[in-house]
């Protein structure tokens, strides 16, 4: 009898840059654990209509290297098949406004489309109404270590 598959865990990453993709609302928790703490500027976001993409461009905290300096890598977030970008939150007159991605959030509607919510720190959020759940997360730099020097710290 062979051996039960085992689930993955952060450790089995090492070193390698992140590239998932979700297509299941079983995978976003995934994306969402690995983007959390996640930090952009208002410029780094981009909804582009007449392909129904929205990205962002982020600051990752590697939460899945568990030994060592704590470090952050540039990741792209991106959304496919986006109808509808609606926010709370989020001053598009401060350009060098700097955000955290808390969470990502899922709601399935009919026939497969459904709202993917970017939670922000500070009672913000990006809605995002998709045709089709369909989201990728890339490392595109070398990591780099976090200029606090320190994980995030959730504890009130």
């Amino acid at each position: 009898m062979a051996d039960a598959p085992q689930d993955a865990r952060f450790e089995d990453a090492g070193d390698a840059p992140v590239a998932l993709r979700a297509l299941e609302a079983v995978d976003v928790p995934v994306i969402s654990a690995l983007i959390q703490d996640a930090v952009f500027p208002g410029t780094e976001m981009r909804w582009d209509k007449s392909r129904r993409r929205f990205a962002l461009l982020v600051n990752r905290f590697r939460w899945e290297v568990q030994s060592g300096a704590p470090e952050r890598v540039q990741a792209v977030l991106a959304v496919e098949d986006v109808l509808k970008v609606a926010s709370q939150g989020i001053d598009r007159s401060d350009p060098d406004m700097v955000y955290s991605l808390l969470a990502l959030s899922w709601t399935p509607g009919e026939d497969g489309m459904g709202r993917l919510e970017l939670v922000l720190a500070g009672d913000g959020a990006i809605a995002l109404e998709v045709e089709a759940l369909e989201i990728t997360l890339k490392d595109v730099t070398q990591p780099y270590g976090a200029v606090s020097g320190k994980a995030p710290d959730h504890a009130l």
